[in-house]
């Protein structure tokens, strides 16, 4: 429609490691992804919507930025930069027009935890425990009991980038 309304960064990657075995090389590449990435393109499209007078921006962040794990220390401390960074353009802008949020999902029933190889293969291996064991630990950690879906975090996002969010800034 020739014009910017909407920014969601939703791009993210976790692995399994231990913090010995994390390289420098690792946590730049989560920083790059989790903090710059990000970043990068609010500078770009911030500007641009508050020239208009409106604009949402949501990040796509991690329950690990609010309580660390130690199955992938890069990947919490980024994505609790992530979530600073969130504030501190929800701050700069909101007064504009331009609504800066961030979601902070736990574990999610995608690929990222399911699929072979994904971070239920990979903690089981880590533990050296089966699967099943994994994901009874990882659910039994989430107060619903469950992992969350896709579509239930994406609706939150298409809540916050909606005109029903415009009294939601820096959440």
């Amino acid at each position: 429609f020739g014009r910017l309304d909407v920014l969601v960064n939703n791009a993210g990657t976790i692995a399994v490691g231990a913090l010995e075995e994390l390289t420098d090389r690792e946590w730049q590449d989560q920083w790059e992804l989790h903090v710059m990435a990000p970043m990068r393109l609010m500078r770009a499209a911030g500007p641009v919507m508050a020239e208009r007078g409106w604009g949402r921006i949501v990040n796509v962040c991690s329950s690990s930025g609010k309580r660390p794990s130690g199955t992938n220390m890069a990947y919490s401390v980024t994505k609790a930069a992530e979530l600073s960074l969130s504030r501190s353009f929800a701050d700069l802008f909101a007064g504009r027009g331009v609504l800066v949020n961030s979601v902070s999902p736990g574990p999610i029933g995608g690929d990222l935890w399911l699929a072979p190889g994904g971070l239920a293969d990979q903690n089981a291996a880590a533990q050296g425990v089966d699967r099943e064991a994994v994901l009874e630990s990882v659910t039994s950690r989430v107060p619903l009991g469950r992992l969350g879906t896709e579509e239930e975090i994406a609706a939150v996002v298409v809540f916050l980038c909606s005109e029903s969010a415009s009294n939601v800034a820096g959440a």
